[in-house]
Parts: structure tokens; C-alpha cells; sequence
């Protein structure tokens, strides 16, 4: 399955992914630094939040799109009960 996205939801997942990628830069420059402990795990958990709430729209996009493609017969012969166990096993993976 290829994913595709339209216009805004390429730019959220996009923008998402590099606000995480920037926040992780700044963990590894706070710990390089010496940082206090709590500032790392706060900006860290900060990161870890962005990559959730991208991962979580990148899986959505994928369920939609797999759906409309069973709904119009282009399931590529995977049925819609293997394509839901694939992608709640992608799903579940992010937890």
C-alpha cells in the first residue's frame, strides 16, 4: 500500500515530524550541556508526544486510504480483515 497525502495533512504530519526532529536535537545538545535532569525528560516527553500525534495521523491516513481502496475493489487480493489486522498491528506498535 502506498500512502498518499493530500495538501494540509502532508504539511501536519510533516511540520510534526520535524518539531519532534528539532526537540531531539535539543535533548542531545541539553544532555551534551549537562542539563538538569528534568529539563531533558520534559523536552524529551515533548518529542516523544510529537512522534505519538504524527504516527497516530501517518496510521490514520493509511486506514483511510485502505478502506476506500477495498471499498473500490483495488485491495490488491488482501482482504479487509487482513488489511484491519495489518494495520492495528501498525497501530499498536506505537503505543
Amino acid at each position: 500500500m502506498e500512502l498518499q497525502f493530500e495538501g494540509d495533512d502532508l504539511k501536519s504530519v510533516l511540520n510534526r515530524l520535524r518539531r519532534a526532529q528539532g526537540q531531539i536535537s535539543g535533548v542531545i545538545k541539553m544532555i551534551e550541556e549537562g542539563r538538569d535532569c528534568e529539563d531533558v525528560v520534559t523536552q524529551l516527553a515533548a518529542a516523544s508526544r510529537a512522534l505519538d500525534r504524527a504516527g497516530f495521523a501517518i496510521i490514520a491516513t493509511g486506514l483511510q486510504q485502505c478502506l476506500t481502496d477495498a471499498e473500490k475493489g483495488r485491495s490488491n487480493g488482501e482482504t479487509t480483515e487482513q488489511m484491519k489486522a495489518r494495520l492495528e498491528k501498525l497501530f499498536l506498535s506505537l503505543a
